[in-house]
C-alpha cells in the first residue's frame, strides 16, 4: 500500500529515547525524518554491545542533518526532553521553511513545580504510581527496567502531532504541541485518581504478582516452564479448576469471587501451584484456551523470538548495526488498504483538530475505549455502541445486579475512559441492530473493536462487509494476539498480554518468579497504539482509501520491551534481572523516607551527579542516602537532590496521584458532574495544544443516553420509529 505519511517532513531537533521513538513512528509510515542532532547512546537500555543495535532500531529510516536544506519545507519539529532543548527546537523551527509545528516532549511538562526537574525512566516509573505496587510488602518497590516511559511518551506525542497535522488541512493549525512523559505514562495509573476520589482503598504492595482485587492473576511454574493465569469470571474459575484436576475447588464458597480469592491468595497458592506444576505448559495453554480461560506462556526473550505464532506474523524485522545483523520488533499493527484514494479525513468545526471525523467505538474494557477517548479529546465525534444485554464489561463484573443508582453506572474507571463520547445501544444479535450499525458505518471514518477475533464477522459486521458499505472506512481490530496466526483466537486480558510478551522476565530480583508490573499492563498500551494506527490511516486516506488495521496487543508490548528483545538477538544473551540496579547508571534504587511505606527513587547516571550527591547529603556514596533520607519527606528529599542536578522523585502510590502538587498545578485532574454519580474526577489528556488542554465536552454518557439523538440526527429516524425500536428491545437505556 502507499506510505500514508509520505508527504510529511519531520525534523528531530534534540532528545533522548522519547523523541527518537516518536520520530521512528513517523519514519516507519513513510515520513521523511531528519535528525538535526547527534543522539547520545550512552544510556540506552542495557548498554554494552546492545546499545548500537537499539540505536539502529530507534533511528531506522531516518536521515542525518546534512540533508536539512534551508529551502526544505518542514511540517513538524520534535524537540525535548528538557526545557532548554525545547527552546533550542523553537529557534530551529522558526528558521526552517514551511512554518513547521513544534512538538515538545519533556519529562514533566513545561509548567508546574517539577517542570525543570531531571528525569529518567526509573524516576517516571516511581512518580507515575506504576512502581509502588511492584515487589514484596516490606519493600523496596521495584523500579522496572528499560525505556517504557519514554516509548509511551513518544507514542503519545505522535498521537497529538498526527491529530494536529490532520487538523491543519481544515484550519485547525496547532503551532505548539506539548507532551509530558510523566502524564503520558500515567495511562497505566490514571484510573487511580478517580478511584481515590470515589473512596477506593489506598494503593497496596501485596507481593510479587499480586494485584488486587483479582486472583488468580499470576504466574505459576509448570513442569517445563511458566504459565500466566488470569481467571476473573465465575466460568473462568470453574474451568481453570477443572483443567488442573481440582473441580471441587470451584464449588468451595470460600473462593467464590475474585475478592474472596484474593483474601485467601497465600492459601490458594499452596493448592494451585502443585497442581499446575504437574502439567506441561503448552498442553495447559492449549486446553485452557479451548475452555476459554485466558492463559499465556511466559517466555524468555529467546523464546519470544522463536515462538511460531510471532514468526508467522512477521513480528520481527531484520536490522544491521556495525556489520552485524539482529532482529527487532516490527510495528504492532498491519495496515491493509484497497489503495483507492478517498476524500481527506476531517472537516471544519469548533471542537479540535479532528473535527468532522466520526468514530464508531464498539470496544469494551480499557484498551479500545482509551483509543476512542483520544479521538474524542481531539475533537472527533465518537459514538460508543453497547448492547443492553451485552454491556461494556468494564462497568463491573457484578454490574447487572439490581440497584438504585444502577451499579453499572458507578464504576470510576469506566467513567474516566469514556468521557467526551456519545452512547447508543444496539442489539447486534438482531438483524435490525446489524442494519442500523451498517447505516452508521456508511458515514463513519473509523471503527474500533476489540471483540474476540471473528465475532463481528459472524454477525455480518467484519471489515470486508463494512468496506462494501463504506470504502473509505478504516477498521481497527484489536485482538490480543492479532487477527492472523496460530494463536489469533486466544482470549486474553491486559495481564495475559504482559505475560505473553515475556516482560515479566525483565524486572525485579533474579530470585523472584517472573514478575508482572501491573494488573492489566497491556490494555492502555494497546489503546495508545490503536490511536496511532487510526490516525495514520486517516491521514493517508486520500491516497490509500479505507484501511483494515490488524493490531496485536501483545506486539504493542514488544515495542516497550524492544531494548531487551534486541539485546537478546544482537548478543545472544538475555538481559539479567538486576532488581533496581541499571547497567547504564552508577546507582539506581529506592530508599525509605519518613512516613508509612514512603520511598525515594534516585537515579545517578554520571560522576558529576555522584559528586553532586556528596554536596547534597554531605556524604560521598549512595549508601549514605538511606540514613539521610530516613527522616525526610520523600517529596522534600527529591527536591533537594533535584536542585543539585540529580534525577530523583518520590515513589508515589497510585491513589496519592490525585493530590500530587505537580499534577494539580498543571490541571491534570478535572472535577465533573454526571448523572447517578454526581461529582467525580476524570484525568485530562496528556497533551497541550497551543497552551490549552483539549476541552472537556461532556462526562461519560449513561447506557444508551444518546439513542434518540444519534438515531434521529445521524440516521434521520423519526421519533415513532425510535420508540418502536425500544419497544422491540433493539435499543434501550437499561441493562437486561
Amino acid at each position: 500500500m502507499p506510505a500514508p505519511l509520505a508527504d510529511l517532513v519531520v525534523v528531530e531537533a534534540s532528545g533522548d529515547v522519547a523523541t527518537r521513538y516518536c520520530g521512528k513512528l513517523f519514519a516507519a509510515h513513510g515520513a521523511r525524518v531528519i535528525q538535526a542532532h547527534h543522539p547520545d547512546n550512552s544510556r540506552l537500555a542495557y548498554g554494552g554491545a546492545s546499545a548500537p543495535a537499539y540505536a539502529t532500531w530507534l533511528d531506522h529510516g531516518k536521515e542525518l542533518a546534512g540533508t536539512l536544506r534551508a529551502d526544505l519545507a518542514v511540517d513538524l519539529v520534535i524537540a525535548g526532553q528538557a526545557p532548554a532543548d525545547v527552546a533550542a527546537g523553537e529557534t530551529l523551527a522558526a528558521a526552517l521553511s514551511g512554518s513547521p509545528a513544534l512538538l515538545a516532549v519533556t519529562w514533566f511538562g513545561l509548567s508546574g513545580p517539577c517542570a525543570g526537574w531531571h528525569g529518567s525512566d526509573a524516576i517516571i516509573q516511581a512518580m507515575s504510581g506504576v512502581a509502588y505496587p511492584i515487589g514484596t510488602p516490606e519493600g523496596p518497590p521495584a523500579l522496572p527496567q528499560g525505556h517504557a516511559p519514554q516509548v509511551v511518551g513518544g507514542a503519545t506525542g505522535f498521537i497529538a502531532a498526527m491529530a494536529a497535522l490532520i487538523g491543519r488541512r481544515h484550519g485547525h493549525a496547532a503551532r505548539r504541541i506539548e507532551v509530558s512523559i510523566l502524564e503520558a505514562f500515567m495511562c497505566l495509573t490514571e484510573h487511580s485518581g478517580p478511584g481515590a476520589f470515589a473512596g477506593a482503598p489506598a494503593s497496596q504492595r501485596r507481593g510479587v504478582n499480586r494485584y488486587g482485587p483479582v486472583y488468580p492473576q499470576t504466574i505459576f511454574p509448570t513442569g517445563d516452564g511458566w504459565i500466566g493465569v488470569t481467571a476473573l469470571t465465575p466460568q473462568q474459575w470453574q474451568e481453570l479448576c477443572g483443567l488442573i484436576g481440582l473441580p471441587e475447588l470451584a464449588k468451595d464458597p470460600r473462593y467464590e469471587t475474585t475478592d474472596l480469592r484474593m483474601a485467601a491468595a497465600d492459601e490458594l497458592d499452596d493448592i494451585l501451584m502443585p497442581a499446575v506444576a504437574k502439567m506441561a505448559a503448552l498442553a495447559m495453554l492449549e486446553e485452557g484456551q479451548r475452555r476459554r480461560v485466558p492463559l499465556a506462556p511466559v517466555p524468555t526473550m529467546e523464546q519470544v523470538l522463536a515462538t511460531p505464532h510471532w514468526r508467522a506474523r512477521d513480528s520481527f524485522q531484520q536490522y544491521s548495526a556495525n556489520g552485524s545483523g539482529f532482529e527487532g520488533p516490527a510495528m504492532p499493527f498491519r495496515l491493509h488498504s484497497s489503495g483507492a484514494g478517498a476524500t481527506p479525513a476531517g472537516g471544519e468545526g469548533p471542537s479540535g483538530p479532528l473535527a468532522g471525523i466520526r468514530v464508531l467505538d464498539l470496544s469494551m474494557g480499557w484498551s479500545g475505549p482509551l483509543a476512542g477517548r483520544h479521538f474524542a479529546d481531539l475533537g472527533a465525534e465518537v459514538i460508543k455502541v453497547e448492547g443492553c444485554a451485552h454491556i461494556d464489561w468494564w462497568r463491573g463484573w457484578n454490574a447487572l445486579e439490581a440497584g438504585d443508582p444502577p451499579p453499572y453506572e458507578m464504576k470510576s474507571n469506566f467513567n474516566a475512559v469514556n468521557r467526551n463520547k456519545r452512547a447508543i445501544t444496539l442489539d447486534l444479535r438482531h438483524p435490525t441492530g446489524v442494519a442500523l450499525l451498517k447505516q452508521l458505518a456508511g458515514d463513519a471514518d473509523l471503527l474500533i473493536e476489540n471483540y474476540a477475533p471473528g465475532v463481528l464477522t459472524k454477525l455480518g459486521l467484519g471489515p470486508e462487509e463494512l468496506a462494501a458499505v463504506n470504502p473509505r472506512l478504516s477498521y481497527i481490530s484489536m485482538g490480543a494476539f492479532g487477527s492472523a496466526g496460530p494463536w489469533s483466537g486466544f482470549r486474553a486480558y491486559g495481564s495475559t498480554t504482559e505475560q505473553a510478551a515475556g516482560m515479566p522476565w525483565l524486572h525485579g530480583e533474579a530470585h523472584w518468579a517472573p514478575a508482572m508490573q501491573h494488573t492489566a499492563y497491556g490494555d492502555p498500551i494497546a489503546g495508545i497504539y490503536a490511536a496511532c494506527a487510526g490516525l495514520v490511516a486517516l491521514y493517508g486516506r486520500h491516497e490509500t482509501g479505507g484501511t483494515r488495521i490488524d493490531l496485536s496487543q501483545v506486539e504493542c508490548l514488544f515495542q516497550l520491551a524492544a531494548d531487551a528483545i534486541i539485546a537478546q538477538s544482537a548478543t545472544g544473551t538475555a538481559p539479567p534481572r538486576t532488581g533496581n540496579r541499571r547497567a547504564t547508571s552508577l546507582w539506581t534504587g529506592a530508599v525509605r523516607c519518613a512516613g508509612a511505606d514512603a520511598w525515594l527513587a534516585v537515579d545517578i547516571a554520571t560522576e558529576a551527579q555522584l559528586a553532586a550527591l556528596a554536596q547534597a547529603i554531605g556524604e560521598p556514596t549512595p549508601a549514605s542516602l538511606a540514613a539521610w533520607a530516613a527522616s525526610r519527606d520523600a517529596g522534600d528529599a527529591a527536591a533537594i537532590l533535584q536542585a543539585q542536578g540529580i534525577a530523583a522523585g518520590p515513589v508515589t502510590p497510585g491513589t496519592s496521584l490525585l493530590h500530587d502538587k505537580h499534577l494539580v498545578a498543571r490541571g491534570f485532574w478535572l472535577e465533573a458532574e454526571r448523572r447517578h454519580v454526581g461529582r467525580h474526577v476524570v484525568p485530562r489528556a496528556p497533551y497541550i495544544l497551543d497552551g490549552a488542554r483539549p476541552a472537556f465536552v461532556c462526562p461519560t454518557p449513561t447506557l444508551g443516553e444518546h439513542n434518540a439523538e444519534v438515531l434521529g440526527e445521524v440516521l434521520g429516524l423519526p421519533p415513532a420509529e425510535i420508540a418502536a425500536l425500544e419497544s422491540a428491545g433493539i435499543i434501550g437505556s437499561k441493562a437486561i
